[in-house]
């Protein structure tokens, strides 16, 4: 089997024999249902394969859908004018870039189909190029434009800025400017256009550089097409079964526990109400092409714009996770820096956990182990400014803990945050005091991705700080801050937060820590 990574040709998967998770048949539906459309989804997530899709389909490429769901679906197969720009690949740090890819793109059309002398503004350029190809055609144009957000996010939070016109301007704001611009061509020449598809990882609002044009079709969210990209678990069975036999056979699992495997690693997304498991199809095939279990699409780039939203937010990862939000507060947005939860959404650090339907508020989470691992490392690393190795630190740490050695974790534990610069405790009262040892141990026990963690988990009669299973443990901790891991334990006995498993055949291990503000590690350990 022949995995294309790498490879966003919809013709050269076909010719050249790659494997083809068909989505064809949800490609019928949407050219067939609508006009202009708009989705958002992470990166490396087969945007750009869609894009090509669309451009292979309206071209009237028919040989190349031979057996796929399309070919009984689409009678006609009719040729239209196709504009595909991809923003993809280019650097828009540097100033000019994005003027100089514009106008080298309409220049370029308006080789094959004339310029008016008249025009000079880059939108009417464009408008008048998609009137003359409906003419020669026939037929009206289809303009597909992928990761349309590029020029922005470059230079997001950035402050870069460059002189524009003998005035300096921060680039982040030009290149909105730019763009909307170049949109507005959309509404002048509505009667040209049969299709219009425009991908990206943020979303847009009004007020942002579509407001030039009427508002396109928002089908991130929309349960029709919810595996438009990604694998669906059917798919992955369907087309996979055998790379999936070949990895459990090398680690000596069950079809069934490789497949619980897989699912833990690099499912977890939805993108809607319908909660539809969609798995990472990038790390998906890396890894059956490999015969590797590895964070593939997390180490192919680094999230580090998200990271400098957090900052500039002072928003902690703990408060955000594992939570209820109304649609309004993570969907609608406009790519700035007044508000990091949508950013870390639409890139695919978060994603829907549940829905409950009679408030209409989604949960947010972490989508599976090899996203919530990685980049809690990133933020840990800048949060803490350790010298410790914090990925060697964690395996450690997992030992230890698949072993029951309490005093190994302590140890651990201690000699970590005993690390940690003073600069980054020093708090100016006792709540911020107590919000950083509570956030330092989140992000320290998040990075455990192999184990089961809550923290601060909600009972009946409390909440507990934080309670990690293993297969053969579980582990209660309840952590003060100047004050005595007996007082800590009394606190787990009294709101009695070990009674959910009190059937549990697990070993189970109540500890009490104590902090110390003074010397900004543990003070005392109890274990019950």
């Amino acid at each position: 089997m022949k995995y294309p990574i790498g490879i966003q040709s919809f013709d050269q998967i076909i010719n050249d024999d790659y494997v083809y998770v068909d989505k064809t048949e949800l490609i019928y539906r949407l050219v067939t249902e609508g006009k202009i459309y708009f989705l958002s989804r992470p990166r490396r997530f087969g945007k750009s394969l869609l894009v090509s899709t669309l451009k292979n389909y309206f071209s009237g490429k028919k040989d190349l859908f031979k057996g796929l769901a399309i070919e009984a679906l689409e009678k006609d197969w009719l040729e239209y004018p196709v504009f595909h720009i991809d923003f993809n690949g280019n650097d828009f740090t540097k100033s000019g870039t994005l003027e100089d890819m514009i106008e080298g793109t309409v220049a370029s059309w308006e080789t094959v189909y004339g310029k008016d002398p008249n025009f000079n503004n880059i939108g009417k350029r464009f408008s008048y190029v998609l009137a003359q190809a409906h003419k020669r055609y026939g037929r009206r144009a289809v303009v597909l434009i992928d990761e349309y957000d590029k020029p922005i996010l470059d230079v997001l939070d950035t402050g870069m800025s460059s002189t524009i016109n003998g005035e300096k301007r921060l680039l982040e704001e030009h290149h909105r400017e730019v763009l909307k611009g170049f949109y507005s061509t959309f509404k002048a020449a509505d009667e040209h256009l049969q299709f219009v598809l425009l991908t990206g990882v943020t979303k847009f609002s009004q007020v942002s550089v579509f407001s030039g044009f009427n508002q396109p079709a928002d089908i991130s969210m929309d349960p029709r097409y919810e595996a438009l990209c990604g694998i669906t678990t059917e798919e992955l069975y369907h087309y996979f079964n055998d790379p999936i036999q070949t990895l459990a056979i090398k680690f000596g699992f069950t079809e069934g526990e490789m497949k619980d495997f897989l699912k833990q690693k690099y499912d977890g997304y939805h993108f809607g109400e319908n909660l539809v498991d969609i798995y990472n199809p990038f790390s998906l095939l890396n890894a059956f092409a490999s015969q590797r279990i590895d964070d593939y699409w997390f180490r192919s780039g680094t999230p580090t714009y998200l990271v400098r939203l957090l900052k500039h937010n002072k928003e902690n990862l703990n408060e955000l996770t594992g939570k209820y939000y109304d649609p309004s507060q993570f969907i609608d947005y406009k790519a700035d820096v007044g508000m990091p939860l949508p950013m870390i959404y639409q890139s695919g650090y978060l994603t829907i956990k549940g829905y409950n339907m009679r408030q209409n508020t989604f949960l947010l989470d972490f989508p599976n182990n090899e996203v919530k691992k990685g980049f809690v490392t990133i933020v840990a690393n800048d949060y803490l400014d350790t010298k410790t190795d914090t990925g060697s630190w964690a395996r450690d740490v997992v030992n230890a803990l698949e072993a029951g050695d309490t005093e190994l974790f302590r140890k651990l534990l201690t000699s970590f945050l005993a690390d940690i610069p003073y600069t980054m405790r020093r708090k100016d009262n006792e709540r911020e005091k107590e919000r950083y040892f509570h956030y330092t141990f989140y992000l320290l026990m998040r990075m455990i991705s192999c184990y089961t963690v809550y923290t601060e988990k909600q009972q009946s009669e409390g909440r507990v700080d934080c309670i990690i299973e293993t297969p053969d443990y579980i582990y209660i901790f309840e952590f003060k801050l100047d004050g005595t891991a007996d007082e800590a334990l009394q606190q787990i006995e009294e709101k009695g937060y070990a009674l959910p498993y009190q059937s549990d055949s697990r070993k189970l291990h109540k500890i009490g820590v104590s902090f110390s503000s003074v010397t900004g590690t543990v003070d005392d350990w109890e274990v019950m």
